[in-house]
């Protein structure tokens, strides 16, 4: 039996700030798909702890995997985080004892892994184009260039000062920060080769005519920052969606039969309900794949993109069974 009774929305929030180890990327994503779940509790008159329950569990595990816009892979990890936090209110005795147990989290085939999501290094190119072309170092070229050109993860973005950047030497610094701590934490740091010479000049116009002379709230200058300080990770992650969409960089909607004057994901903040949009991590999977389909070893792209051989085969590798024979045949041929 539960001993405290929290509204859902106070209960969301505590089990995040209780992540204390986690990092502030990760807080954000579990807030956003627990969202789901409070949402889901909206409609259902659940609006404190101790009424949920096995049938409660069930329906919002249905609801999950009966929204056809979120991937099976999606939904595994939004229930996942479900089941943790599930967990957490059954430590804090917010809820009956076994609830996590009721969880039950849907098996994605291999075939449906992550790394399915990818663009081509042709539309990545052409978004890259588009935005040198008519949105010349803005924080969305910036941005969307050197993920493509690097791999970052989102959270690297986020943590990148101005003294990070070495313009002379061509090189980025990504360091693990206290306040800013990366995926891998000290693991995560390396130094970065900016081999393409339009993104350095890119970075270099960025912060002489672009970047906002301002600090964050611990003093230190953000590399990506508005008028209000750095870069939030929502807003990192609405510039991908948003410079991903056909309508920006190829002046077409992939929506057959629908103009792009009527179509609603033309607006920035709904960019992500365009069906050919992308987030960050897909960008990252693309950059990988791209840099493997070039012949770079595993060893280089596994260190440069910091993931290791294991993760990056199952997870990050999106080449084609013919994609990789033709590569292996390029070897052969001298052989």
């Amino acid at each position: 039996m539960s001993t405290q009774n929290l509204p859902i929305d106070t209960a969301v929030e505590q089990y995040v700030t209780s992540r204390a180890d986690a990092t502030q990327s990760t807080r954000e994503r579990h807030r956003y798909r627990l969202s789901k779940f409070t949402d889901y509790c909206s409609q259902a008159d659940v609006t404190h702890t101790s009424q949920i329950d096995g049938s409660i569990i069930e329906g919002f595990r249905q609801d999950r995997l009966a929204d056809d816009n979120t991937s099976i892979k999606t939904n595994e990890q939004c229930l996942h985080t479900f089941r943790v936090f599930l967990r957490y209110l059954e430590r804090v005795e917010a809820c009956s004892e076994g609830l996590s147990e009721v969880v039950i989290i849907p098996k994605v085939p291999d075939a449906q892994e992550s790394r399915d999501t990818h663009i081509s290094h042709e539309r990545a190119q052409q978004i890259i184009n588009h935005l040198a072309k008519y949105e010349w170092a803005t924080t969305k070229h910036v941005v969307f260039h050197l993920t493509y050109h690097t791999g970052l993860r989102r959270g690297a973005l986020y943590a990148l000062d101005v003294q990070d950047w070495d313009s002379e030497g061509r090189v980025l610094h990504v360091r693990n920060r206290d306040n800013t701590p990366l995926k891998l934490r000290a693991d995560g740091e390396r130094n970065l080769s900016i081999t393409d010479d339009r993104l350095a000049v890119a970075l270099d116009d960025y912060l002489k005519d672009v970047r906002p002379a301002v600090r964050d709230d611990y003093g230190r200058e953000p590399l990506f920052a508005s008028s209000h300080g750095r870069y939030h990770y929502m807003s990192l992650q609405k510039i991908f969606y948003a410079a991903s969409r056909p309508c920006q960089f190829a002046d077409k909607c992939p929506v057959d039969g629908k103009s792009i004057d009527s179509c609603e994901a033309t607006y920035r903040d709904n960019a992500s309900k365009c069906p050919e949009s992308v987030s960050s991590h897909p960008i990252r999977r693309s950059a990988i794949t791209h840099q493997l389909n070039e012949d770079v070893p595993k060893e280089i792209v596994s260190e440069r993109m910091n993931v290791d051989e294991g993760t990056l085969d199952k997870h990050y590798d999106a080449r084609t069974r013919e994609e990789k024979r033709e590569r292996r045949e390029d070897y052969l041929d001298s052989v």
